[in-house]
């Protein structure tokens, strides 16, 4: 398992830009290019009327210190009529803003989720480890990245429109005001980055710390019944504390480096205030300039000064971001990855057999071998037995078969998944309703009501239906079926169905040998070719007999 945090390299930066740029010509472009249309020109609206504001907020302080009454109705008026201009502009610029982080959201989850479940990236990134807890990643790390993502963007191209801006009303007051601005913020910059430097990784840390503490969690609670009975409360509760314990320190390390920084950004932030008053006041003291102008030159630096130093002012969230981005992009690398490795492993599709042409299969890790050189074919109508000591290899070539264990070299012909079934040892029921469960996806219009019940009423599952209060209420089904009846219920599901071919990987021990044999002969009857990868069965119940050795050999017998 990974725990170096991503670089934030030009691969990082190259995959950033990409997906801005998929996204303006994605389908969703039309709603994301109106939106961003709609956020440029609020704010550009924004920072137009802040230097206004400026200006009347300037002649209204004059007007005080006058004692105008008149000019201070006016720009009373004028200075409500600012604000309220802004108010109005600025809730349409917060809409705008939340509304494209949702489109870009739906959009950005959407093209992640289904490239993480194309191809069976998912399996091949929980069998590699190259990537920790992917589901958060697409949960919560796409969340953050395409609304910080925007946030940023807003932040800077008004940093820039308030640069533009309030540079010419600064330099127009005292250009040595103007230049003072630019230096401070340049060292606060480059201060900033140098405390701030170590939060970038902390931050990659602390997001994996977190996910792996929620994942415990999970699965606990998915596990409680097993963790009850098998008294496992100790092991999980030091488990969970040790967890803790890591999320807590790396989140100390982070408090020590944003103590440092409020050191300096506080003061910084602080100096703001008093910096255009020193250097404006002793004008105003020679009356070389309206008392006004004070406080146009503070609100003017001020604003100058915030859009120059971005950095300073969001370093932490700039810090988190690079982090959201560097996880971000290490899924996307690994999803975009082709399935690498050693496997030279060739599919065929064939309709009428299942066969195994100069097959050798090697484990995940070492140079071991566990199927050597298999060649045999499997025509349909043919009962086959695949056995022996080997469990390790009889297990990776039922998975071989179904295209999920890449490692090894060879041949292997079969049917198209969808006249193929794999029935596993243990059963996955998928969350629905039990008409879900036993019929395929796109198939829902083949079988009545009727049928259904009769062919669970066949399998003995009567009181199945009701407990779960018919064909249409969904269930935890895991915890609300016994093994067994999970597995009766993939059985059932199989012969509906009615494939060409149906492997079945060690179900005895969960159907038991009645059920299986009684299973064995419902497949026969209906045509469905069987491939019954167990370590022990009688053999007269199939037509040939494959057994692997424990090193690697293979020997195909004939039942006569």
């Amino acid at each position: 398992m990974s725990t170096e945090p991503a670089p934030l390299d030009f691969n990082t930066v190259r995959r950033f830009l990409r997906v801005v740029r998929s996204l303006l010509t994605s389908e969703a472009r039309h709603k994301a290019i109106a939106l961003m249309v709609m956020l440029l020109v609020c704010a550009l609206s924004v920072n137009a009327l802040n230097v206004v504001n400026s200006y009347v907020g300037r002649d209204f302080m004059t007007a005080i210190a006058h004692r105008d009454m008149g000019k201070f109705r006016v720009e009373a008026i004028l200075y409500i009529g600012v604000f309220a201009a802004t108010t109005v502009v600025a809730v349409f610029y917060r809409f705008a803003e939340e509304r494209l982080g949702l489109v870009s959201r739906s959009w950005l989850t959407r093209r992640i989720t289904e490239r993480y479940l194309n191809d069976r990236t998912y399996l091949r990134l929980k069998e590699s480890a190259e990537i920790d807890n992917p589901d958060q990643r697409i949960a919560e790390d796409a969340r953050a990245f395409t609304t910080t993502t925007l946030s940023f963007v807003l932040i800077f191209l008004n940093s820039i429109l308030a640069a533009i801006s309030f540079s010419g009303v600064l330099w127009t007051i005292s250009p040595l005001l103007f230049v003072v601005a630019l230096g401070y913020a340049a060292l606060g910059t480059l201060a900033t980055i140098l405390l701030g430097r170590p939060l970038v990784g902390l931050n990659y840390k602390q997001s994996d710390r977190e996910a792996d503490f929620r994942a415990a969690l999970i699965h606990v609670r998915e596990n409680a019944e097993s963790i009850a009975l098998l008294r496992r409360e100790g092991r999980m509760k030091a488990r969970l504390l040790r967890l803790i314990d890591e999320l807590v320190d790396n989140f100390r390390r982070i408090t020590s480096v944003n103590r440092n920084l409020g050191f300096f950004t506080t003061g910084y932030n602080y100096l703001i205030q008093i910096i255009p008053a020193l250097i404006v006041a002793p004008r105003f003291i020679r009356g070389e300039i309206e008392f006004g102008v004070i406080t146009q030159s503070a609100a003017a630096f001020a604003q100058l000064l915030g859009a120059v130093s971005v950095v300073i002012n969001q370093f932490g969230s700039i810090s988190s971001f690079a982090a959201v981005v560097a996880r971000l992009s290490a899924l996307a690398g690994a999803v975009e990855q082709k399935t690498g490795g050693r496997s030279e492993i060739i599919t065929v599709e064939d309709h009428d057999r299942v066969a195994y042409e100069q097959l050798t299969l090697q484990p995940l890790h070492g140079d071991d071998v566990l199927v050597a050189d298999l060649s045999v074919s499997i025509p349909r109508g043919e009962r086959v037995l695949v056995t022996g000591p080997n469990e390790a290899a009889r297990v990776a070539l039922f998975r071989a078969t179904a295209g999920i264990w890449s490692h090894g070299t060879g041949q292997i012909h079969r049917p198209p998944l969808d006249e193929i079934f794999f029935l596993p040892q243990q059963p996955y029921l998928t969350p629905g309703t039990l008409r879900h469960l036993l019929i395929r996806t796109g198939h829902d219009q083949e079988h009545s009501d009727e049928q259904l019940l009769s062919a669970i009423h066949d399998g003995g599952l009567d009181s199945v239906v009701q407990r779960a209060g018919g064909l249409d209420i969904e269930h935890d089904w895991p915890t609300f079926l016994s093994l067994g009846e999970q597995q009766e219920l993939m059985v059932l599901r199989v012969l509906l169905a009615r494939p060409s071919f149906v492997l079945l990987d060690r179900v005895s021990t969960t159907l038991g040998r009645d059920l299986l044999r009684r299973t064995l002969q419902q497949l026969d009857a209906r045509s469905i070719t069987s491939i019954n990868f167990d370590e022990a069965d009688d053999a007269e119940h199939y037509d040939a007999v494959l057994r692997i050795e424990a090193n690697g050999t293979w020997g195909w017998t004939r039942v006569e």
